[in-house]
């Protein structure tokens, strides 16, 4: 069993930044982050293994990174919007995480709050 910490959540102004990191308590093949909007499903975000994958809202505003040293995965959000807005997720999976196959690791989220 693979236990997840995340932190970095925060109430941000639109146009801001945040840094959001998640450690793992041990090694997984691939990392990544969802996110839950209030009266919304669960969406995917970004994923990393071999290499990375966005949702396309994020594309080009976020960037996720991986410390495999310290079993630990980032999520750098540039360019914030309003409707970034969700509780964030860290994921963990043995296999490929996709948009439709989180894996079987959830961390217990971090709320991000982008103001306008």
């Amino acid at each position: 069993q693979v236990q997840l910490v995340e932190s970095g959540g925060d109430l941000v102004q639109a146009g801001g930044s945040l840094r959001l990191s998640c450690t793992a308590s041990g090694r997984t093949f691939s990392m990544g982050w969802f996110r839950q909007a209030p009266g919304k499903e669960r969406e995917f975000v970004a994923a990393v293994a071999r290499t990375t994958y966005y949702a396309d809202s994020v594309k080009g505003r976020f960037t996720i990174s991986r410390d495999n040293a310290k079993n630990a995965v980032y999520l750098q959000m540039n360019s914030l919007i309003p409707q970034d807005t969700a509780v964030y997720y860290c994921n963990a999976a043995g296999g490929f995480i996709t948009p439709a196959t989180p894996g079987a690791y959830w961390g217990q989220g971090t709320q991000v709050t982008v103001s306008s």
